[in-house]
């Protein structure tokens, strides 16, 4: 038996904001990030949509990238002691993600974070709030999604929490929250997306419910994502639908060890963060061609090459011409072909090298691992890893 899971309601489409005075409620806490909700006019808006609705809103702001377990918690006190029957994050990524685990505290205050890291084993929530996300970015899908990304910096790892529980209760996916987004923002948020999409079809997971998601979301980003990024507001619109059907693919489908890596690399080097999308940009590429040694795979990726219109007369010539497309978007959005050109060079090279067996066998455990279509050794992990640094092509 398998399980799909969406949103009870997704509002999508310019304006949607507006459906929050159409919750149903008394009090909602509001988590927000740095700042850019409130420079746009988004954060007044919702508050008057909240108080429409008759809500008292209280705000949780300044929600940092890549999401502490300190604010977490921070957070979750706030909850306990507003008491909210709603919680509602607007943003990227990461005050989504946040208000996540925020909510398991708040429902739960006695739980752990250790607790939460085990895939699927949320408690029951609920039992005193629902859940409303609204992502102002293209690319995490994380307002339909069954994941966070929580970062605990004391051990410089990434924990993705997974659970359907956290599934939020409605999305509203407006477009224009992501019309603000910054043209470095858009590139790398956007093939955040492709690799969610991507690394869904090809999922030990994947099923005739998600198959469908994952390519059509796959076709409008490899068409829509270069003109977003020179600031097309049409194709920008279109791709924050797209990320949504990415994200309802890799929901249920899971993902693979770009994910794991992308995880166990962002902030494990003293250097300074490597940003998610742009690591899974990075690293997509070579995994493809690692994963590609198993047939299965190989056929998988050569239909995302045939459906997206590369040419090929054979599932290797179709899997190159996919690593070659991805890699040519990469150029075209001026992201990195390695570690080593990542904000020019602030990982350093020592650094890397020392920590290379520690991050591997991390990535490994990684909870996103176990769906990939080959599981890797150590020895084959850490060669990967060393290929994602330098830019290499993979061979083994």
């Amino acid at each position: 038996m398998a399980r799909f899971t969406l949103p009870r309601d997704l509002y999508h489409g310019k304006g949607s904001l507006e459906e929050l005075k159409n919750l149903k409620g008394k009090k909602a806490v509001l988590v927000v990030g740095g700042g850019s909700m409130k420079r746009f006019g988004f954060l007044d808006k919702a508050v008057g949509y909240l108080e429409e609705a008759g809500m008292e809103v209280k705000l949780f702001e300044n929600v940092e990238p890549d999401p502490s377990v300190e604010t977490v918690m921070a957070g979750a006190k706030v909850m306990q002691e507003f008491e909210p029957d709603w919680i509602i994050s607007m943003g990227g990524g990461s005050p989504i993600d946040a208000a996540k685990a925020m909510w398991a505290f708040y429902e739960y205050p006695e739980t752990t974070f250790e607790e939460l890291t085990i895939p699927f084993n949320f408690p029951t929530l609920r039992t005193k709030a629902k859940f409303c996300a609204i992502p102002s970015t293209s690319g995490t899908a994380t307002e339909v999604t069954a994941f966070s990304v929580i970062t605990d910096y004391a051990k410089g790892i990434k924990y993705p929490l997974a659970d359907f529980n956290i599934t939020p209760d409605v999305a509203i996916v407006d477009p224009e929250l992501a019309e603000k987004m910054p043209a470095k923002l858009t590139a790398h948020t956007g093939m955040d997306a492709m690799t969610h999409a991507i690394e869904a079809y090809v999922s030990t997971m994947h099923c005739d419910y998600t198959d469908p998601l994952a390519l059509h979301a796959i076709k409008m980003i490899h068409n829509d994502l270069k003109d977003s990024y020179d600031g097309n507001m049409d194709a920008r619109d279109r791709m924050h639908n797209a990320q949504c059907l990415a994200g309802m693919a890799f929901s249920n489908a899971l993902l693979g060890i770009v994910h794991s890596m992308a995880h166990k690399t962002g902030a494990a080097y003293t250097g300074g963060h490597i940003v998610h999308g742009c690591a899974n940009a990075m690293y997509l590429p070579r995994v493809i061609q690692y994963n590609a040694k198993n047939e299965e795979a190989a056929k998988r990726y050569a239909e995302i090459a045939t459906f997206i219109g590369l040419k090929g007369d054979s599932t290797d010539e179709l899997v190159k011409a996919l690593v070659d497309e991805l890699k040519k978007m990469n150029a075209a959005l001026n992201i990195p072909n390695g570690i080593k050109e990542y904000e020019g060079g602030i990982i350093d090279e020592k650094e890397f090298m020392d920590k290379l067996p520690t991050v591997a066998e991390l990535a490994i455990g990684d909870a996103c691992t176990g769906s990939n279509p080959r599981i890797p050794t150590q020895e084959e992990m850490e060669k990967l890893l060393k290929a994602c640094f330098y830019g290499e092509d993979v061979d083994f």
